[in-house]
């Protein structure tokens, strides 16, 4: 007899498409294992009732999750309480180099560590996203490069979501999957 497939809903807030990428990348891996996905932006994120377990995902302007993220949270608190979440974020920080860069990039932004606190997320994970240079201002480039962000473009890194899927896969109790997904 088969045993019924875990439910989950991966739901993400983007601005620039980094975040929706990721999402997508871990909903085809937690299909890879056989579970059951809806993947949704959060402006059309389903009724919660119907999973098991929530992947959220926001990208990070202003040291601080996406105000749709923020909101959609404080929104269902109660019904994320119920369930395993896992929650993401995708911005610059993961992305910085040196010493300072990497005890910077470390630190949980107090308005983002304050969201994750009142769901109690069984993880949190920051991610790189992409990151350009064209309209970003002088003085956040300085600061960028200071912190030791050296370069612009797409600052993913693939294996680090593979493994942190593979995560929510083994506390999830999901099957291993038969063949992994290809990276974007």
């Amino acid at each position: 007899m088969e045993t019924e497939k875990r439910r989950i809903a991966v739901i993400y807030a983007t601005a620039q498409g980094s975040t929706r990428d990721i999402a997508e990348f871990i909903s085809d891996e937690l299909i890879a294992r056989g579970a059951t996905v809806e993947l949704a932006d959060i402006d059309h994120a389903p009724d919660l009732s119907r999973f098991d377990a929530v992947v959220l995902g926001s990208a990070v302007h202003n040291m601080d999750l996406l105000p749709a993220a923020t909101q959609y949270i404080r929104s269902h608190t109660d019904e994320l309480l119920a369930r395993d979440v896992w929650l993401f974020s995708v911005g610059v920080g993961p992305a910085l180099r040196g010493r300072l860069g990497r005890r910077v990039a470390r630190i949980v932004p107090k308005h983002i560590a304050a969201t994750r606190d009142s769901i109690h997320p069984r993880e949190y994970q920051a991610f790189a996203g992409h990151y350009e240079r064209v309209g970003v201002s002088l003085p956040a480039r300085i600061l960028y490069r200071l912190l030791g962000g050296g370069r612009y473009g797409d600052l993913r890194d693939w294996t680090a979501i593979r493994v942190w899927t593979g995560d929510i896969g083994r506390g999830l109790r999901l099957p291993h999957p038969k063949s992994a997904t290809v990276q974007p």
